[in-house]
């Protein structure tokens, strides 16, 4: 009778082996295990990280490799912190952080709160609202650029209707007023899906039984939306809002197809900045200053912000 693998690969093991390993306890083999995968983690993450910070302190630059490399200590960190165009990729990149996740978090609610409500081609409905978000950022840029376009675009026909403004008065994508707003009004359309189902998932985590007990206490349904819907829900929001916010903060291929930054620097993210620094300029060392700056902020805003979120889950 043939032998099962394991008995072979018993079997095949030298006995002192074989008696190291059985003195081995459940712990110390599941870190056999883990531990070549936690080391090649801790090299493609780690790794990149020390490396970045190491050059942030020189002044290297990758076209001109044969260079000396001069240590010029903080003084990258000095520039950047002082520099207005990078303080205007600041501003910008929060305009648009603070407005998509607002919008996104209010109507991804909004339609998770109505969808929540079982009615005839729900799941329709669910599956047509959840589609912008299983596209590439690139079909989305190069299909909103056209929607914008004065002259052909849908978007201008669609506002003109509802204002009487002549559609090609203006263009959304290349007005300093309005082009902030366009990549605004596109990550939202293509985003607020993903807030969508978070929310969804939290309402349906609510046992039916606490709002018949509410129910019997005669609570208004209005009642039981903030005393109940809005407290449970609370958690898988923030969520939302974290995935959604470090997401947005490193936003970069859907910007470029929509604007590419302009116009002029309108809607030049920190991302935008920091990659025309590094493969426009060639500034290696000052963008890795600027990589360094900028890992170090949404570390440091994710962190709060999670300590934040386990207090409302601990509630």
């Amino acid at each position: 009778m043939s032998h099962s693998l394991p008995q072979r690969v018993a079997n095949a093991t030298p006995p002192k082996l074989a008696h190291r390993i059985r003195g081995l306890s459940d712990r110390a083999i599941a870190w056999i295990f883990v531990a070549p995968t936690i080391f090649l983690l801790l090299a493609v993450n780690i790794f990149p990280l020390i490396w970045t910070i190491r050059l942030s302190l020189t002044d290297f630059r990758t076209n001109r490799p044969n260079n000396p490399i001069k240590f010029v200590g903080i003084e990258n960190y000095r520039k950047i912190l002082s520099d207005p165009d990078t303080w205007m990729s600041l501003q910008a990149t929060a305009h648009f952080l603070i407005w998509t996740i607002a919008l996104q978090v209010l109507i991804g609610f909004s339609l998770a709160y109505l969808i929540n409500k079982k009615f005839r081609g729900n799941d329709l409905w669910t599956t047509l609202i959840v589609l912008p978000m299983m596209l590439s950022p690139a079909v989305v840029g190069n299909f909103w650029t056209f929607l914008y376009q004065p002259q052909i675009g849908l978007f201008n026909y669609f506002v003109s209707f509802f204002s009487g403004v002549d559609p090609s008065s203006f263009s959304m994508i290349g007005e300093v007023p309005l082009a902030p707003w366009a990549v605004v009004i596109v990550d939202t359309w293509m985003w607020t899906p993903f807030v969508m189902l978070i929310c969804l998932a939290g309402l349906r985590s609510i046992p039916p039984s606490i709002y018949e007990a509410a129910e019997c206490d005669r609570a208004s349904k209005w009642r039981q939306f903030w005393t109940i819907t809005l407290p449970m829900v609370l958690p898988f929001l923030m969520l939302a809002v974290l995935f959604r916010g470090i997401e947005n903060f490193k936003m970069f291929d859907l910007v470029v197809q929509l604007t590419g930054g302009g116009p002029g620097a309108t809607t030049q993210l920190v991302s935008i900045d920091l990659k025309r620094e590094a493969f426009e300029k060639w500034r290696t060392g000052y963008a890795s200053a600027y990589a360094v700056i900028l890992f170090v902020t949404v570390f440091g805003l994710a962190s709060i912000y999670v300590k934040a979120l386990n207090k409302v889950k601990d509630r």
